[in-house]
């Protein structure tokens, strides 16, 4: 009779960039496009327990912005296109770099909490003394 070996954790870079479980490595982390799953359907992890929050996003949005405005001004001052082109081309890659940055840095953030053993503050907090 064989059995398999514990499941290795994989780093935090994998599972961010691949969407896995910072606890058994399956491709189960996300729910949606950037929604976390309640939690892991191959090792029962609750995911719901984790605060990313919000940083991510206005962190993201900023580089990504600066991102576009400089590839948007470089596209103008050597091609020079018609406008229509920007209206065209600028919405999509910004919500679709958004998205995908998104993912892989709220991904990397809850790996890195479970790795680290991140709660939140109130839950280890030492009763006040007499």
């Amino acid at each position: 009779m064989t059995t398999d070996p514990p499941p290795t954790e994989p780093t935090i870079a994998a599972a961010g960039l691949q969407g896995l479980c910072p606890r058994c490595g399956a491709k189960t982390l996300f729910g949606g496009m950037v929604k976390f799953a309640s939690r892991c359907r191959a090792c029962g992890l609750d995911f719901d327990r984790f605060n990313v929050g919000d940083g991510p996003a206005a962190f993201l949005t900023l580089i990504v912005g600066a991102v576009v405005c400089i590839a948007a001004i470089t596209l103008e001052l050597s091609v020079s296109p018609p406008w229509w082109l920007h209206v065209i081309i600028w919405p999509p890659v910004t919500t679709a770099l958004v998205i995908v940055s998104l993912r892989v840095a709220k991904g990397m953030l809850i790996a890195s909490e479970y790795r680290n053993r991140a709660g939140e503050g109130h839950l280890r907090r030492e009763p006040p003394q007499p």
